[in-house]
């Protein structure tokens, strides 16, 4: 069994679109226990209950946004060991800073592709194969 068939994760992005083509990438990867949530809220609560070795998370979404949503699982004992990937379509600098200040594991620009997450990913967790 590969790491990425070991790895939870979860998706949290408000757009259909978004989320699909986040879990049709994870899945190309090997991904196979993969979640999704429409908002930080959501992802929040799926987190509670059944935490997740990894979450992908947009930035800019409405209830919770990605660094909310990052906050709330750092502060979380069963959650904050947890590897968070932020997604944005913004290259903002202040953005990336204060994502790394709370403990982002990485971050990942929209429009992204396979091998970018591929290797977001394994900045993280090491070869995924």
């Amino acid at each position: 069994m590969s790491l990425a068939e070991k790895i939870k994760v979860l998706i949290v992005d408000d757009q259909v679109t978004s989320r699909l083509l986040l879990s049709d990438a994870l899945t190309q990867l090997g991904f196979k226990q993969i979640t999704a949530a429409g908002d930080g809220e959501q992802g929040m609560k799926i987190m509670a209950e059944q935490p997740h070795h990894l979450v992908i998370s947009d930035f800019n979404m409405p209830k919770m946004d990605g660094l909310g949503l990052l906050q709330a699982v750092r502060t979380n004992p069963a959650t904050k060991k947890a590897a968070f990937i932020i997604l944005t379509a913004q290259g903002d600098r202040a953005l990336v800073q204060k994502a790394a200040q709370l403990g982002a594991n990485n971050v990942l620009a929209k429009p992204f592709t396979i091998e970018k997450m591929k290797a977001a990913i394994e900045a993280v967790f090491g070869a995924l194969k």
